[in-house]
């Protein structure tokens, strides 16, 4: 590739976990791929074609989705965030699915011109079990179920609920709590007979670890690009009867040396001068800093990877350079391959590993890839 700084996609990944998640728990229902957020950082328009299994899509605003259709997208979409009041009519036109999480926003489907084209609008009420984001109380589920039934054009396409605390646990007494709050919502729906056709609340952590929260259809976010939720979603699921998925990263992170140059022993590197050579040194210089979404907090903790050794990274990381150590690498030359996220031999940066040195999670060091750089789809090994 042209370009110093790149990412790669594995094409043959993103069903693969679909695969492995819905084999976990014998799952049977619908599949809803979630690639908001530029497909999690990966780039949604390289991810798309990858899915070929995924029954829905979600995206969080009214413009990923309108993105999807514009790339020629058929299926359903889902938005997972708020709609702009004066904007429902063009989701409406789109064909994608709304959420309903308050009266205001049922007003305004209720005020909808006729389409011209005579197209409905799907919704989906999202009820507040716990985790106090979007959401309906409980008790004014049913009351707006029956309200979208009488509105003319509108139909009550699905429910759901979203967990605040089945992740970063080994204990699950408030998904519990979530889940029987649900249960009950549904039940008083049946009882009216409202009880719409999609059910969905489970997320990648409930998916692999709970068959009780599949329903009609699952979510999969962080799992559909081959990373687990946390720590504590591999142990429970390790030491569940769940089958343990095979979970394959899809995206690798990639740079090449710039420039290479011979430092003396006691020269201070970078701004701030934070490292200070303690021994004749080799040091690289590398095209990517915090503006590609390579952080600042990496400087002087963590290391790339270079013809499949370790090369730790030596003071402050620029806002588009930074400088690593590659006097024990004596291969290593000018516009070398250079791994920052993935792997090169035996050796791997994962991005719980990248999580840690950047004091976060491996979602948003996923998400923090910079946009601005090129994506490439490779076959994998």
């Amino acid at each position: 590739m042209s370009s110093l700084v790149w990412v790669e996609l594995d094409a043959h990944s993103p069903d693969h976990n679909l695969a492995e998640i819905r084999r976990s728990n014998n799952f049977n229902g619908l599949h809803c791929a979630v690639v908001k957020s530029n497909a999690y950082g990966h780039g949604v328009s390289e991810i798309l074609p990858l899915l070929t299994t995924a029954d829905w899509l979600a995206v969080n605003s009214l413009e990923e989705g309108l993105e999807l259709r514009s790339m020629g997208e058929k299926r359903p979409v889902l938005l997972l965030g708020h709609v702009p009041l004066h904007r429902i009519e063009e989701a409406r036109e789109a064909d994608l699915r709304i959420i309903i999480c308050n009266f205001e926003t049922l007003k305004a489907v209720r005020e909808l011109p006729v389409s011209r084209m005579e197209k409905k609008i799907h919704l989906h009420i999202k009820v507040e079990t716990g985790t106090w984001r979007q959401g309906v109380l409980p008790d004014d589920v049913v009351p707006m179920a029956r309200e979208i039934t009488e509105i003319s054009g509108a139909v009550l396409d699905g429910i759901y609920t979203h967990f605040a605390n089945i992740e970063d646990t080994l204990s699950h007494q408030y998904a519990e709590m979530q889940l029987n709050t649900f249960q009950k919502v549904l039940d008083d729906l049946k009882k009216e007979n409202l009880t719409p056709p999609v059910i969905h609340t489970a997320c990648t952590a409930a998916a692999i670890l709970f068959s009780k929260t599949h329903f009609s259809m699952i979510r999969t976010g962080i799992g559909l690009y081959g990373l687990w939720p946390s720590r504590e979603t591999r142990l429970s699921a390790e030491t569940s009867e769940c089958r343990l998925p095979d979970l394959r990263p899809v995206l690798s992170w990639k740079t090449r040396i710039v420039q290479i140059k011979e430092v003396p022993a006691g020269s201070y590197i970078g701004y701030g001068g934070t490292h200070r050579t303690t021994r004749n040194s080799r040091i690289a210089v590398l095209p990517v800093g915090y503006a590609d979404g390579y952080r600042r907090s990496v400087g002087n903790t963590g290391w790339v990877l270079i013809a499949g050794s370790r090369s730790p990274v030596l003071g402050r990381v620029c806002m588009n350079l930074c400088m690593v150590d590659v006097t024990d690498i004596h291969g290593a030359h000018l516009e070398d391959e250079v791994v920052l996220l993935g792997r090169s031999g035996s050796e791997e940066v994962t991005a719980e590993m990248l999580g840690q040195w950047m004091d976060t999670i491996n979602y948003e060091v996923v998400t923090g890839i910079s946009p601005l750089l090129p994506r490439k789809v490779t076959k994998g090994a």
